[in-house]
């Protein structure tokens, strides 16, 4: 399939994209996506391919540069409201490992636990918990190797009835969020919201926001 940009684009280009699903077997599927803009030379070359399956789901993408193909890949293990995942990144013309993220969570309809190791420097976890009908609540944590500080934030929202809710939240800058949702009529939202610098208060500084979300 050869996909054309719309007639607006200032640099036209032309995209050549071919795929294969369930033929080599069962939930795999494999595609090339090229790309060429002929006001600057530039070709694009990328190999795509997925295997998926009850509890597994896995993805490669290879980058074709002439410096070294760069590889992507990702898997995803999930088993019992339990589920975990790896993505890596790796430059094969550096020889070098250059993404390597982990991550562990487990849900249920009420309850999200998130954990994550990000290039072995960045850790983070997260809480989520829906107390009843009319209440979420939410924290998450999050440090970097070799510093002492710590980033965290808490949040809520609750419903005042079926077309309105409130939410908060607060992180550890002192950084105060507040935000109103309002239904006004089918397809029609009204969102009012603010952010207030709780360190620097009298110094001003704090956000406002509206907003009104139109649906179809």
């Amino acid at each position: 399939m050869i996909r054309r940009p719309p007639r607006s684009t200032l640099f036209p280009y032309t995209t050549l994209f071919r795929s294969v699903e369930d033929q080599l077997c069962k939930g795999f599927k494999l595609a090339l996506d090229t790309t060429f803009a002929p006001h600057t030379g530039k070709k694009t070359a990328r190999v795509r391919s997925a295997y998926k399956m009850d509890f597994l789901h896995m993805n490669t993408d290879v980058d074709l540069d002439l410096a070294g193909p760069v590889i992507h890949g990702a898997a995803v293990l999930g088993y019992t409201g339990w589920l975990t995942g790896y993505q890596f990144s790796f430059d094969t013309g550096k020889s070098k490992l250059i993404k390597s993220n982990f991550a562990v969570g487990y849900a249920t309809s009420d309850f999200v636990l998130h954990t994550n190791v990000n290039d072995g420097q960045e850790f983070g976890g997260s809480v989520y918990q829906k107390v009843n009908g009319k209440l979420q609540t939410g924290i998450q944590l999050a440090w970097t190797a070799g510093s002492n500080a710590t980033r965290f934030g808490l949040g809520c929202k609750y419903q005042l009835d079926a077309d309105a809710s409130i939410s908060a939240k607060v992180n550890n800058s002192s950084q105060i969020g507040l935000g109103y949702n309002q239904k006004l009529r089918e397809g029609v939202t009204l969102t009012l919201s603010a952010m207030i610098d709780g360190k620097n208060f009298n110094q001003g500084g704090h956000k406002l926001g509206l907003g009104i979300e139109l649906e179809a």
